[in-house]
């Protein structure tokens, strides 16, 4: 039998890879790509909308994503699904989460600097920069 040794993992340098046979892995935190059946729970601090990518789309195909704000506060923004409508936003305050549907575009803009949480299956993840406002 194989055991991971037992140490503390900062969240803030690493991320952890939960395996389906239940398997769980420290290791380096990826915006894209990774191993297809793990999913990824990554800590970020952030203190600009750049460290965010708020100037991207991201789209996670193959799952669900939790984004939970720690401390601070961020807005999580939704492209629309037709085409016209109006993007939609959830705020979300210290202590909050939203789960992003599968396969939905999303973004965030920064309302303070903040602790965030990403928890999500990483494989097959695409960014697509916004076109620029004018």
């Amino acid at each position: 039998m194989i055991t991971t040794p037992i140490a503390a993992v900062d969240l803030f340098a690493s991320a952890l890879h939960i395996h389906p046979d239940g398997d769980v892995r420290a290791t380096e935190r990826r915006m894209t790509g990774g191993d297809a059946d793990a999913w990824q729970i990554a800590t970020f601090h952030v203190e600009t909308d750049a460290d965010v990518h708020a100037d991207h789309w991201e789209m996670h195909p193959a799952a669900e994503e939790a984004v939970c704000c720690l401390a601070g506060g961020v807005r999580v923004h939704f492209r629309p699904v037709e085409p016209g409508a109006a993007e939609e936003m959830v705020r979300l305050p210290a202590g909050t989460a939203v789960v992003v549907p599968r396969g939905r575009w999303h973004r965030l803009e920064l309302d303070a600097p903040s602790d965030l949480m990403s928890i999500t299956l990483r494989h097959g993840t695409r960014l697509e920069r916004r076109p620029e406002e004018h």
